[in-house]
């Protein structure tokens, strides 16, 4: 009997010093949070996306050179430019949509509309929040505001309702950062009224 007990004591000893030296599994560690990348590296992805993109396309004025129009380096994505008269349209342009030379406008069914200024001046982008641009782009309203008008025709926001979250902050991040230009775009004509030019 006190043999018994001396061995399940010694048994008992053993499990307790087997179990004092072999701790506990180390909790898993906890996934670390996203990290935002660095600002130089995010505004540069905006740009690379607002190429791919084809903004430029209409929100760039133009120059002409031997292979056509392209951006001008001075006024990009500033939008149509202030003042500019459009040439008077064909006589028969019915079931026609047709833009100006430097594509920064544009004359259909929905009337001439005007590329905005997308530029980091208070005349473009530059009081607008994040949130306000991407209702802008994924929702098609006018400066991204609840209850304003839609965007018109050639603006293919449509296009946009699906853009990651990451890749909208890239883009506002890189427009924030261009050079200013200061440009009020003329608001859009109805499809009643001639456009300019006309």
């Amino acid at each position: 009997m006190e043999t018994s007990r001396s061995w399940l004591t010694a048994a008992a000893f053993v499990a307790l010093v087997a179990a004092c030296s072999n701790p506990a599994p180390a909790p898993e560690p906890a996934p670390a949070a996203p990290t935002e990348p660095p600002e130089a590296e995010l505004v540069e992805r905006g740009k690379y996306l607002v190429e791919i993109m084809g903004c430029h396309d209409c929100h760039s004025p133009k120059l002409m050179g031997p292979q056509g129009p392209y951006p001008d380096p001075d006024r990009l994505l500033s939008g149509h430019p202030a003042g500019t008269q459009l040439p008077p349209l064909p006589n028969d342009n019915a079931g026609w949509a047709l833009m100006s030379m430097d594509l920064t406008a544009a004359v259909g069914p929905w009337g001439t509309s005007f590329a905005a200024n997308l530029t980091s001046d208070d005349s473009g982008i530059g009081t607008w929040t994040e949130e306000q641009f991407k209702r802008a782009i994924t929702k098609g309203l006018y400066k991204g505001l609840e209850g304003s008008r839609p965007l018109l025709p050639p603006m293919p926001w449509q296009n946009l309702q699906n853009l990651k979250e990451e890749d909208i902050h890239a883009i506002f991040s890189y427009l924030k950062s261009t050079k200013p230009v200061a440009n009020v775009v003329p608001p859009p004509v109805p499809p009643s009224a001639p456009p300019p030019g006309a």
